[in-house]
């Protein structure tokens, strides 16, 4: 059985026999993980193998897990900073802060992969343009080409360690103040100022280290009508044809309120999927999951079945070995240090 449009999330520790039944639906192609899934190292790698085991090719298995305040397993798991930390010290030492970069991917993605879950929505590639609380320190840096080199180093750590990457939230999230889990967010930018939060995507596409591309629920008021999610512009014109992207779209959580006006949960999805995206999130109401599946069981795109193919990760080394190794040792190490320290605050 494929990998259907679908990714959605679970309640517990443990499957269900819910669960269960639900994963086993055609359009279902992933589950995301949140904290309340996690109670322990042990427990969370049987959870994923339950997962997996449910389908072939197995379902992928996702988490937002980026570090900073967006980070969904602490214990048993290394703490890793906000990526604006990473940025300061490339401010202050370029050569420094990429390396960090690239271990911050590599411990982030050795650590999941250790416990079989495929993919990290990350990195956010959103500019820190000093304006939304919901970026805030998630973001690297104000600068398109800091933000470029940054985030293409985290995305090699990942890929090193059998992870691709997942860069979000395009076009740009920077520069709304609104939340769009609570609305819907309208930046009115003209394009030539949007081309700056587009600069990252362009150089991760061309140098071809990420595989993946999450759209942010928010309307371009001077571009077009739609949010970016159910946008044939956005998807289409610009990311695909304009980048040249090859890679899968993932629309972002189609719980958020800023989706709230555009018909019911099944005709959400349908409109993200005849937009472009390969595979919409559906989180945190398993009633809208539920008739989302099934109005989607019919739902098919050939294109879209060999990019989420290619998101599955690779290679899974024991934990044990893992945390024994020099590279993970020196790492821990260098991200305890960052995490004990308090936050620098520079003069703009």
């Amino acid at each position: 059985m494929s990998l259907g449009p679908v990714m959605l999330d679970i309640e517990g520790l443990a499957l269900s026999p819910a669960d269960r039944d639900l994963l086993r639906e055609p359009a279902v192609g992933g589950v995301i993980l949140f904290s309340r899934n996690f109670a322990s190292v042990e427990q969370l790698t049987d959870l994923v193998a339950e997962i997996r085991a449910i389908r072939n090719p197995p379902l992928l298995v996702a988490v937002d897990h980026e570090g900073g305040r967006v980070q969904r397993f602490r214990d048993g798991f290394t703490v890793m900073p906000p990526m604006r930390d990473v940025g300061r010290e490339f401010d202050r030492d370029r050569e420094s802060g990429l390396a960090i970069a690239r271990q911050a991917g590599w411990m982030i993605a050795s650590e999941l992969r250790a416990t079989g879950i495929d993919l990290c929505f990350a990195p956010c590639i959103d500019l820190d343009w000093g304006i939304s609380e919901t970026i805030g320190n998630r973001a690297f840096h104000k600068c398109p080409d800091a933000v470029s080199e940054l985030a293409g180093e985290f995305a090699r750590g990942l890929r090193s360690a059998g992870m691709v990457a997942v860069a979000k939230h395009f076009p740009g999230h920077g520069a709304v103040v609104a939340d769009s889990h609570l609305r819907l967010p309208t930046d009115r930018r003209e394009y030539g100022l949007i081309l700056d939060d587009m600069r990252p995507y362009d150089r991760m596409i061309s140098t071809g280290v990420v595989a993946g591309v999450m759209l942010a629920h928010i309307v371009y008021r001077e571009i077009d009508s739609m949010p970016a999610g159910f946008s044939e512009y956005w998807i289409q014109r610009e990311l695909r044809s304009r980048l040249g992207f090859g890679g899968a779209v993932f629309c972002d959580d189609l719980s958020m309120k800023a989706t709230n006006g555009y018909g019911t949960m099944p005709e959400r999805a349908r409109l993200a999927l005849e937009s472009g995206c390969d595979m919409i999130l559906v989180c945190n109401d398993r009633d809208k999951a539920q008739q989302t599946v099934l109005a989607l069981n019919d739902y098919s795109n050939p294109l879209s079945l060999v990019r989420l193919a290619r998101l599955h990760g690779t290679g899974q080394v024991l934990r044990e070995t893992l945390r024994a190794s020099d590279e993970w040792l020196a790492a821990n190490k260098l991200f305890a240090k960052w995490t004990e320290r308090p936050e620098l605050q520079l003069n703009a």
